[in-house]
């Protein structure tokens, strides 16, 4: 009987049905875990989300008729405005929503980080937090070239989001995206992060994208997105999309890029590039062959009178580190560069006929070298990758026409945005510096040598 016993208990422990029922439930209990960790993200981080909703001061004229609004609507969020009712009433000036998107509070006396192009050119922001509280908000400082803002609310001990280290983010890590999509106030999605260093997407000038399949739609530009640690490693930006709806591809803005970007938003209102001046291209194997190297970005011309040219920079050079770290690829390197201070020491290191060279190169700042002279109803900048974006990436030597005033003797004479300066008096310009040297030689008169679409002409111009 005891051995009966016995073997009908061993075979209960064996069974495969009660080790299946087991393991179901230790699975069971991981998911559960999981899911209160995402539920703890949640509720910590959700206090310090905001809903930012945009107004335009517009003139209702005569009819109906509202330009304004229509012209704000289609350039910012692509969508042209309900027609209003027609009126005879007087123009007069009124407050009309024209966008809303989303922010997260980084201080706790208000200051807000969002997307430039949720704020826009807006008259009036609204910041309506979690708790049903809303303010008035100012712009503190906004910049489109990586499309971040930072607005402020006038107001204390407002719950704040710890900012992350968007470096140390791995590829697969779980993130959370909280916003408003659509204007559901504080909508949060779950993903992985799918790639980073997303660069060339074409939505800012400066791109360093993290990619992931948390679901972001339009309304939550300008929230965070968040690790399990419930900090901020990005700022939800852009959709890849052909329905205008989720489609598995977000991008948002690191973190690490924001802080820089941030800290002279707020102390300036404005953000100043590092600049070394310095015209560069992608090392391809063939070209990586031809140099002899293995990785880095090659230099194809250093600009007169730049940081490069008086640290002895020279085209043919490939450039392999920065600030001892390896050269990633193009965009990461032109990136870094951007984020450095102008009067800031760098180091290189280059490869020169075969031969590795240690650089020291102070930084220079890029609005100053980039900016604008005007003479006889001319614009002329330096060749940027803005400009040559907009008139064409493949442009001449030269300096470029970006616009043409109407009326002037540029106008008349047929000068048009996007052509570009080769000459001026017979002497060759490559770069502000020497246009405006050229043009004083007679201020009066000026020679220009024009290239457009592969011909060139002369043109003269008289005051």
């Amino acid at each position: 009987m005891k051995r009966i016993l016995c073997f009908t208990a061993m075979a209960l422990l064996a069974s495969p049905a009660a080790i299946a029922d087991e393991d179901i439930k230790k699975e069971i209990s991981q998911l559960k875990q999981t899911s209160r960790a995402f539920a703890h993200v949640a509720k910590t981080v959700s206090p310090a989300v905001v809903q930012i909703r945009v107004e335009k001061d517009v003139e209702r004229t005569r009819g109906g008729q509202n330009n304004s609004r229509e012209d704000f609507m289609r350039r910012f969020f692509g969508q042209a405005p309900e027609q209003g009712e027609r009126s005879d009433e007087p123009t007069q000036k009124r407050r009309e929503e024209v966008g809303q998107g989303s922010g997260f509070i980084i201080s706790k006396d208000g200051y807000v980080l969002t997307n430039n192009h949720v704020i826009g050119e807006a008259d009036h922001i609204k910041v309506m937090l979690n708790d049903g509280r809303e303010f008035e908000a100012k712009v503190i400082g906004k910049d489109p070239k990586s499309d971040v803002a930072v607005v402020k609310v006038d107001a204390k001990d407002l719950p704040v989001i710890e900012l992350g280290d968007s470096d140390k983010l791995e590829i697969g890590e779980w993130v959370m995206a909280i916003g408003n999509p659509f204007g559901l106030s504080h909508t949060v999605t779950a993903g992985i992060v799918s790639a980073k260093g997303r660069n060339s997407v074409g939505i800012t000038d400066y791109e360093n994208f993290i990619q992931t399949d948390a679901a972001i739609n339009p309304g939550n530009s300008g929230g965070p997105l968040v690790d399990l640690d419930s900090k901020v490693i990005g700022i939800n930006t852009a959709i890849f999309s052909r329905s205008g709806g989720y489609m598995g591809i977000g991008f948002a803005i690191p973190i690490n890029m924001v802080k820089k970007i941030t800290e002279q938003l707020i102390a300036n209102g404005a953000v100043t590039r590092g600049f070394i001046g310095i015209y560069m291209q992608e090392l391809t194997a063939e070209l990586a062959e031809s140099f002899d190297v293995k990785a880095g970005i090659l230099i194809s011309q250093v600009s007169p009178d730049s940081p490069a040219e008086k640290a002895g920079l020279l085209s043919g050079d490939v450039i392999v580190k920065l600030k001892g770290k390896a050269i990633v690829n193009l965009a990461a390197f032109r990136n870094a560069i951007a984020m450095e201070k102008p009067g800031d020491k760098i180091a290189l290191v280059i490869i020169r006929e075969d031969k590795q060279k240690s650089v020291r190169i102070t930084v220079g700042s890029r609005e100053k070298v980039l900016a604008k002279t005007e003479r006889f109803g001319l614009t002329i900048e330096q060749q940027n990758d803005t400009n040559t974006k907009q008139f064409g990436s493949n442009l001449p030597e030269g300096v470029i026409v970006t616009k043409v005033k109407a009326g002037s003797v540029a106008e008349d004479a047929g000068l048009r945005a996007g052509m570009v300066v080769a000459q001026v008096n017979r002497r060759l310009v490559t770069n502000l510096k020497e246009y405006n040297e050229a043009v004083s030689l007679n201020p009066e008169r000026a020679l220009f040598l024009v290239k457009v679409n592969g011909v060139s002409r002369y043109v003269l111009l008289k005051k």
